[in-house]
């Protein structure tokens, strides 16, 4: 039997989406094979980036080549899992350093991420290889901006244009009330995008690729609780929403929105799981992307995870067989 193969498992960042972060690592963790894989929890944080044990910081990384020391050892990595949210790990910084030292990993390229981390780059690129996407506006801080000016059809929704999660993000149905959501937006980001609100059914579909080939999962049916008005933070990580695992759709809808998915995993040359969310416009009958996340929540109560499920799978063959396409992309280059 071969030896077990050394796994990073990077988490923690620089943003506020760190909570998640840890939530997700401790699922992969869980789930990670031990006769297959030895795995190595890397703690990266803005103090510095540690090897971490339970919750106890041990040792420091080295970054001139990512190693780090165990029991008066230098142990190195076969591959990286990142399990990060927001920066630096799922806006291609972390994963152009990795390039830099050779390193393979579970998730999209540092370009790729950049591009799909930036939400007004992501639907100008969708757009232009023929995805619905709404219409938007980009909105940069060092600018001078008039609400009035904004010339998009009410509602909108006003969000802070890099990261994910929802923070920062408001739903605004009367022009009186955009300067104030604007501003909120800026308060997480330099850049805000402003959309036209589509309506409809809000759909969320994982994707992967397995032994070469573009997998898409059992999409899951999003519903805002009553009191909500929008798949916001709340409703996403404080259980104020529904989730419907698998939707209930016909035939048409699925392969609609699975088409969908499959085209922007290659149109944006992916990597990993991601997971991109559509609304479903009934009266067009198409779906309509609203955005990628590229490093999807792997809490046990996630989506992602619970299509995993869906397809019958079990997370340690999941996770495995993303380790492995990343290997073997890696040795194709």
């Amino acid at each position: 039997m071969s030896q077990p193969l050394n796994i990073a498992l990077v988490t923690g960042g620089y943003s506020g989406e760190a909570v998640i972060s840890y939530k997700s690592a401790i699922t992969i963790f869980n789930h990670l094979d031990k006769s297959r894989f030895n795995v190595f929890v890397i703690d990266v944080t803005a103090s510095g980036w540690y090897h971490k044990v339970g919750d106890e910081q041990v040792s420091l990384v080295d970054k001139n080549d990512f190693s780090i020391t165990v029991d008066g050892k230098k142990v190195t990595f076969d591959c990286v899992f990142i399990g990060m949210h927001g920066t630096p790990g799922e806006d291609g910084k972390l994963q152009g350093y990795f390039d830099v030292l050779g390193l393979p990993y579970t998730a999209c390229s540092a370009a790729t991420s950049a591009i799909t981390f930036n939400k007004r780059y992501t639907v100008a690129v969708a757009a232009f290889a023929g995805i619905h996407v709404a219409k938007s506006v980009h909105l940069f801080k060092h600018q001078p901006i008039d609400a009035n000016n904004i010339q998009l059809k009410l509602p909108v929704f006003v969000k802070p244009n890099n990261g994910g999660s929802s923070i920062g993000m408001s739903k605004v149905s009367k022009q009186e009330d955009l300067g104030s959501a604007i501003e909120k937006a800026f308060k997480e980001d330099s850049q805000v995008l402003v959309e036209e609100m589509i309506t409809g059914r809000e759909f969320t579909i994982g994707v992967f690729k397995h032994k070469g080939e573009i997998i898409t999962m059992p999409m899951t049916e999003v519903k805002a609780d009553a009191d909500m008005e929008f798949f916001d933070f709340v409703a996403k990580y404080q259980g104020k929403s529904t989730e419907i695992t698998p939707a209930v759709a016909s035939e048409e809808v699925y392969k609609k929105v699975s088409d969908a998915a499959k085209k922007i995993y290659a149109v944006f040359n992916c990597g990993g799981v991601i997971r991109i969310d559509f609304i479903y416009n009934e009266e067009k009958n198409e779906p309509f992307m609203l955005e990628i996340n590229t490093i999807p929540g792997q809490s046990d109560a996630s989506i992602v995870p619970q299509q995993v499920r869906a397809m019958n799978w079990k997370l340690e063959d999941f996770y495995a067989a993303l380790i492995d396409q990343a290997l073997a992309d890696h040795q194709a280059k």
